[in-house]
């Protein structure tokens, strides 16, 4: 199965606190320990490279994490790039574009 690059982000509602990297540093590393799962933290969202089984089993798990951590709602957003021409990653759309701007 091809890879994809997806964009995910997690937002806990109903927190004590209106801070919010405590529950997006314990997503982050829950998804680092997924084998096959390539990951990068942005100031915004998490981006994600994978097979699609794995990157969409990854999301449903990270989904329970804030409610785990006493959050009474959580609004998940996820955003997934399926390209079958080619081969796409993480570093290759951003060299794409990089390559336009020289």
């Amino acid at each position: 199965m091809p890879k994809v690059v997806a964009e995910l982000t997690i937002v806990p509602l109903g927190t004590a606190s209106p801070s919010l990297s405590e529950y997006v540093a314990e997503v982050e590393m829950a998804l680092r320990e997924v084998v096959g799962l390539q990951v990068m933290l942005t100031p915004m969202a998490t981006v994600l490279e994978g097979e699609l089984d794995l990157v969409l089993q990854a999301v449903r798990e990270v989904h329970e994490l804030p409610f785990l951590a006493g959050a009474q709602r959580v609004s998940t957003r996820l955003s997934i790039d399926d390209r079958r021409d080619k081969e796409i990653t993480m570093q290759g759309k951003v060299a794409a574009v990089e390559e336009k701007l020289h």
